[in-house]
């Protein structure tokens, strides 16, 4: 990290400041971003003070020599969008890829269930902006989910009544397209990443569409939300904020919801903090909320100034689920539900997240097997490509189909891909079948490739 001089003299600043760390917050800052030697490095305790702050800014999931090299080789992409640019190693990664994490914002989706249900246009939004928000319990890990291979899939059944679906339906730029349903919405999504590197933290810009179609009343939704800053990823222990604002239009009215995610500050001041109002299409206040992404959300009715109406009282509209303690990868109940075999429909596609050897590996502890199954399957995507640009042929979609609309978004115009109803018929004769494959599902092997005969083995 330093020379142990440079060492000593951190440890002898911090010291000597702790007693007094809330007035010098912002010199210490740059002090000790000088006595690491290395430019974008950020100390934060987000948690409050808990623990010294010198401990702090030397904790991390590393050994300190993967630290250091990781820092040596990762220097050079300051500035850069690293989406897809770096390979990474298996350390930092958690069993799960991004079309699983993806699914994460199924689990509160009762509250869609309720906005299709309510007859009031303002508590719809209200309750399906607390299912937007409800999925940042899951961006509080600070493990990277492992990026998809081309053609890569993620099933889930056997929850609420949902289908839900997610592919990979790009590699470079990285894209990812979703699709759920059950009897009372349909969610729909095109996701894209894009990314600055900053050193010692990542800004992260969805750059995506998600659309909600409520069925009662055909009611469209769309949403915006707030960009994310990984903070201390190789110095520090990491964790994630998400300042800024987050947007639901309700397309078909012209209602709106706008909640501001309040930055984190020094000491964790302002952390986890939601708050805003739901607005009439003359942009009227007519509710306000306000609560935590990690705890929970209420609302009031309001007047037109914004202030609580008489005679009413904040109700709360949904929490957080309790969590397992411990748990080494910081999962939810339903995390654990989303990688387990038991969310699966009949005949899992071959193509299934759950069935790649790296992601599993990584779940049993191999750290060795996950580096080498991920490198394998990295080179057997890189095999593809070459085949298919051999025979003059662009990559497909088996179950969404690339639009000719382009939608601008505030980080950038995004193609946009819809669910083509495919797996529908699929799901439908798969379910219907008599004949049904028996054996272990696990015994599947890994196969999202469209062309035959890859292996570099």
């Amino acid at each position: 990290m330093g020379s142990p001089k440079k060492n000593e003299e951190s440890k002898g600043f911090f010291a000597a400041m702790s007693s007094g760390f809330s007035m010098f917050s912002n010199a210490m800052h740059r002090s000790v971003n000088g006595m690491l030697g290395y430019e974008g490095v950020e100390v934060i305790n987000p948690e409050g003070g808990k623990d010294d702050a010198e401990e702090e800014a030397h904790r991390g999931r590393w050994r300190k020599e993967e630290r250091d090299g990781y820092w040596k080789m990762m220097h050079k992409y300051i500035g850069s969008d690293v989406t897809s640019l770096v390979t990474l190693p298996v350390i930092i990664f958690e069993p799960m890829t991004m079309l699983q994490k993806m699914a994460e914002l199924m689990e509160y989706s009762y509250l869609l269930d309720k906005a299709d249900e309510s007859e009031d246009p303002y508590m719809r939004l209200v309750y399906a902006t607390s299912w937007a928000i409800s999925v940042y319990i899951a961006y509080q890990r600070t493990w990277k989910p492992f990026n998809p291979i081309l053609g890569e899939t993620y099933e889930m059944a056997n929850h609420g009544g949902i289908t839900f679906l997610s592919e990979q339906v790009s590699h470079h730029p990285p894209m990812s397209a979703g699709h759920a349903e059950n009897e009372h919405f349909t969610y729909d999504v095109t996701s894209k990443l894009k990314t600055k590197f900053l050193g010692n933290s990542v800004d992260v810009y969805p750059v995506g569409r998600t659309r909600v179609t409520l069925k009662r009343d055909g009611v469209v939704l769309d949403l915006v939300p707030p960009p994310t800053k990984v903070h201390n990823l190789i110095f520090g222990r990491t964790w994630i904020d998400s300042p800024g604002e987050m947007i639901m239009t309700n397309l078909t009215t012209g209602d709106k919801a706008v909640l501001y995610f309040q930055p984190c500050g020094w000491f964790g001041t302002g952390r986890y903090e939601v708050d805003g109002y739901i607005y009439n299409s003359s942009e009227e206040p007519k509710i306000l909320m306000t609560g935590k992404w990690n705890e929970k959300m209420s609302y009031q009715p309001c007047d037109s100034d914004g202030e609580p109406l008489p005679e009413t009282e904040l109700k709360e509209v949904w929490h957080v689920a309790d969590v397992p303690p411990n748990d080494k990868f910081q999962y939810t109940h339903f995390a654990h539900k989303i990688n387990s075999f038991d969310t699966a429909p009949r005949k899992l596609l071959a193509s299934d997240s759950r069935l790649r050897p790296d992601r599993y590996a990584l779940e049993m502890g191999d750290l060795s097997k996950s580096g080498n199954e991920k490198s394998r399957l990295e080179e057997k995507q890189r095999a593809e490509k070459r085949t298919r640009e051999a025979k003059g042929q662009n990559f497909s979609p088996r179950w969404f189909d690339l639009t000719e609309e382009v939608t601008a978004t505030p980080w950038g115009d995004l193609e946009i891909y819809q669910y083509n109803g495919k797996y529908t018929e699929h799901r439908s004769a798969v379910d219907n079948s008599s004949s049904i494959d028996g054996g272990d599902v696990k015994s599947i092997e890994f196969n999202p490739w469209q062309y035959g005969n890859l292996s570099t083995e």
